[in-house]
């Protein structure tokens, strides 16, 4: 069975770009006579507050989205809420430390910042960790808990990772030069994005991600994860971009554009999903 999924991060409210992907996830579980999973992505202690979260269910209940699996209606997948899911968590970061993928690491920003080797990747706004500060091969192996630190994962420095997404086409990624080594676990005791992510899909039986084309480098990242924990990857499908009308892709911070205050304008569910930006903006 198809199986989609919502996956929220409440930081703000969730603006135009939001809504008209995950309608489109929505749509796409429809058509499958699948079923669509909603997943609060709430590991961002900092930025997450609960009455984003609030306003996410009851903005996308507004435009119609409907789910079968989620924080208000429960599911056998529970919780669906992932600041509830650390003990799953800290499993998945034990089949990767016995598989020796991951390693800690005591490198700050500024460290990865200030290495000569250590450029933009085109495609991410991550810094690209240097090899020449990865510890050998065994670093970590003793640990049997990751709180204290954060762990990274050692990537296969030159090797293409390809997959096919359903709505972008073909695409190809090089380790070590696209992407470096990334975080998989915080020092404050929680995962990083892309553990929580591969962990939770992997755990919810979703067979397909849809989502925004600015997480395209993260799927790359995502499929390593997958290969490493001998997991079965999903397909990926990752949507076009919301932009502005000067071209800048739409962020939680956009005025203007937030499915809240669409509707406090009085616009309608298919006016969001439907209407070019610039008449929202008018």
């Amino acid at each position: 069975m198809y199986r989609g999924r919502l996956a929220p991060t409440p930081t703000g409210y969730l603006h135009l770009g939001h809504a008209r992907t995950f309608a489109l996830a929505a749509q796409r579980a429809q058509a499958a006579q699948g079923q669509l999973i909603y997943r609060t992505e709430d590991l961002d202690a900092e930025r997450c507050r609960p009455e984003f979260a609030l306003a996410a269910l009851e903005d996308l209940r507004w435009l119609g989205l409907l789910w079968h699996e989620g924080p208000d209606v429960d599911g056998p997948h529970a919780p669906y809420t992932q600041s509830q899911r650390r003990g799953y968590f800290l499993k998945v970061w034990q089949l990767l430390h016995a598989a020796g993928s991951i390693y800690p690491c005591d490198k700050s920003r500024q460290d990865v910042a200030r290495a000569l080797t250590a450029p933009h990747a085109e495609h991410d706004a991550e810094p690209i960790f240097p090899p020449s500060l990865r510890p050998p091969l065994g670093h970590g192996r003793d640990l049997i808990q990751p709180d204290g630190t954060n762990w990274r994962f050692r990537v296969p420095d030159g090797e293409t990772i390809h997959f096919e997404d359903r709505l972008q086409g073909p695409q190809a990624f090089v380790a070590g030069k696209d992407f470096g080594d990334f975080l998989v676990w915080r020092k404050d005791g929680f995962p990083a994005y892309e553990l929580s992510v591969v962990a939770d899909d992997h755990a919810m039986g979703i067979s397909e991600v849809v989502r925004g084309a600015d997480l395209l480098l993260s799927t790359a990242r995502q499929i390593l994860l997958y290969r490493a924990l001998g997991w079965p990857e999903p397909h990926w499908a990752h949507a076009p971009l919301v932009v502005d009308a000067q071209g800048r892709r739409l962020a939680k911070r956009t005025a203007g554009l937030s499915i809240r205050e669409l509707r406090a304008q009085g616009r309608t569910p298919a006016e969001v999903l439907t209407a070019p930006v610039g008449t929202l903006l008018s």
